[in-house]
């Protein structure tokens, strides 16, 4: 054993291996800490994402799954938090006993220096009557850490899934804990817990005295250790990311106050409201997303939509489906406006964006297979749009040769949404002599036997009876396998993007199917997985 080495000396002999099981975590959550706000800074990462030429499609991927990583980051620090926290305990135990005596000498003599005129301290147990609960309760580091301890655990439970669906606002609510996590964190350190030798003169000789506490003070060798309190430094690690997150919030506040006007409402089938905006300066591209707020149904609450506009439209437009509280109040608000014919606009709303996505990368594959599950069609109906677009003005930059679209629904009605947009497409691709460009199939995945019924009476119609288009609807699910084997013998050399707007269980499924069918040969086809993620 040795006495006051560099850094911790003195404590090491009082708390034992807790003081490493307390500090190392403490290293660890600083660091994560640093990496908790910058996946949340969205504006930040669409300047990256968009605007430097150094970010290639490989880092465009890492990018899109910024929300994983803030939530690894996230199970690390309560992780880190749980382990230092116990350590802190189990040391503040050791602090208590020490102080009462029921330690060996040396860290009873350690306890009870700061008795007396001159001396600093090293325990910050200064009383033998007083229990480690009420130390904990009535210092800095004690209260602190246990406000951010409480504030961690109230933000991760609540980020669980189930109430995230189904409780929304609690989420919303209580992640902006952070603040007072923050603010914890960065006053943590100010208790000063952690102490440390400061050089005295002469130097205390650590090889000489630590065998005789009796003689400190008494020998020339051995004078009174003086200590003194670590300097913070939470505060370093978290002041470049803090700052950066409140540019973020500034920006959004900004955006937030500038005027939208409404162009358009229109009450879609299957409760899916489209809202199309006109905001002064706003530019998008394909697949981006925008954040809506409406304070006439809550001042906090952001919602993400796909928008379903093209880059080319003097608008920007989002389809909208009722499946809560918030959507179900402005659902009623904008069929209100309607039955009583109030002009436009007549509920405020604020956006904030837009923000890139993966499908942004559609443009720059020769093939592309985009997938999209009910409202998840959104990302693609921009697209889609835009294709048209491009091929109405003959535009020379489109690379893309090949696209296969593929829409799973419920319900019969979820394709009247974007059914007369395929239309005019079918329709534009055949007068140009293109009808192979885009292949799209329909999948009814829910249906009653009448339904089944009425598809068998009109089987020989050259439209389909559900959608009105030339291409019929496929009931059930795809077969995947039969999908990737056929774009793998139409295109034996080609880079295919395959995009998804759809539930986690089907990602699972097309990110397997795209390592299966890519072929190890480097001039064989080769499958990229890219899916939405807010």
């Amino acid at each position: 054993m040795i006495l006051l080495k560099q850094g911790v000396q003195g404590l090491s002999v009082t708390l034992q291996s807790g003081l490493s099981w307390a500090r190392a975590p403490a290293a660890v959550l600083n660091f994560n800490c640093m990496l908790i706000l910058l996946p949340v800074c969205r504006n930040l990462l669409s300047l990256i994402r968009g605007n430097f030429t150094c970010c290639g499609r490989s880092l465009r991927k890492q990018l899109d799954k910024n929300l994983t990583f803030h939530k690894l980051v996230a199970y690390m620090i309560a992780l880190m938090t749980a382990v230092h926290t116990i350590a802190h305990l189990f040391n503040m135990e050791r602090f208590n006993n020490s102080r009462q005596g029921k330690g060996d000498e040396l860290s009873t003599e350690l306890s009870e220096l700061g008795d007396e005129a001159n001396q600093t301290f090293l325990n910050p147990i200064r009383s033998t009557s007083t229990t480690p609960t009420y130390v904990v309760f009535t210092t800095i580091a004690g209260l602190t850490g246990v406000i951010i301890t409480l504030a961690l655990i109230l933000m991760i439970t609540s980020s669980m899934e189930i109430i995230r669906r189904c409780y929304f606002e609690v989420f919303w609510y209580t992640h902006h804990l952070f603040i007072i996590f923050f603010a914890g964190l960065v006053f943590h350190g100010a208790g000063r817990i952690v102490r440390s030798v400061k050089t005295t003169d002469p130097p205390h000789n650590i090889s000489f005295c630590e065998d005789q506490p009796a003689n400190w003070g008494l020998i020339p060798q051995c004078p009174i250790p003086q200590f003194a309190g670590g300097f913070p430094q939470t505060w370093m690690w978290v002041i470049g990311p803090m700052v950066l997150y409140l540019c973020e919030r500034i920006v959004r506040f900004v955006r937030y106050m500038q005027t939208v006007t409404y162009r358009k409402i229109v009450i879609r089938p299957s409760k899916v409201l489209e809202l199309q905006l006109v905001k002064a300066g706003f530019k998008m591209e394909v697949g981006q997303y925008v954040f809506l707020n409406c304070p006439d149904i809550s001042q906090l609450e952001w919602h993400p939509f796909t928008m379903t506009s093209a880059p080319e439209e003097d608008f920007f437009s989002v389809h909208i489906r009722v499946v809560g509280d918030w959507t179900e109040k402005l659902m009623s608000m904008a069929m209100a406006c309607a039955k009583i014919e109030v002009p436009l606009p007549h509920f405020r709303i604020g956006v904030d964006g837009p923000f890139g996505t993966a499908s942004e990368d559609v443009f720059d594959y020769e093939v592309s297979m985009l997938v999209g599950c009910g409202i998840g069609v959104t990302p693609f109906a921009s697209i889609l749009k835009s294709i048209w677009y491009k091929f109405k003005e003959s535009n020379p930059t489109l690379r893309t040769r090949k696209i296969y679209f593929y829409w799973l629904c419920r319900e019969t009605h979820a394709f009247e949404w974007f059914a007369d947009l395929l239309q005019v497409l079918e329709r534009e691709m055949e007068e140009r002599g293109m009808g192979s460009f885009l292949t799209y199939k329909l999948f009814l995945t829910g249906w009653d036997q009448s339904h089944a019924a009425h598809v068998k009476v009109h089987f020989d119609k050259d439209t389909d009876v559900v959608t009105g288009l030339k291409q019929k609807t496929y009931y059930g699910r795809p077969h995947w396998d039969n999908e990737f084997t056929e774009i793998r013998n139409n295109h034996p050399t080609s880079v295919v993007g395959t995009f998804l707007c759809g539930p986690e269980a089907l990602a699972k499924t097309l990110e397997k199917k795209c390592a299966k069918f890519s072929v190890v040969d480097p001039r064989g086809i080769k499958f990229y997985f890219n899916k939405e993620n807010f």
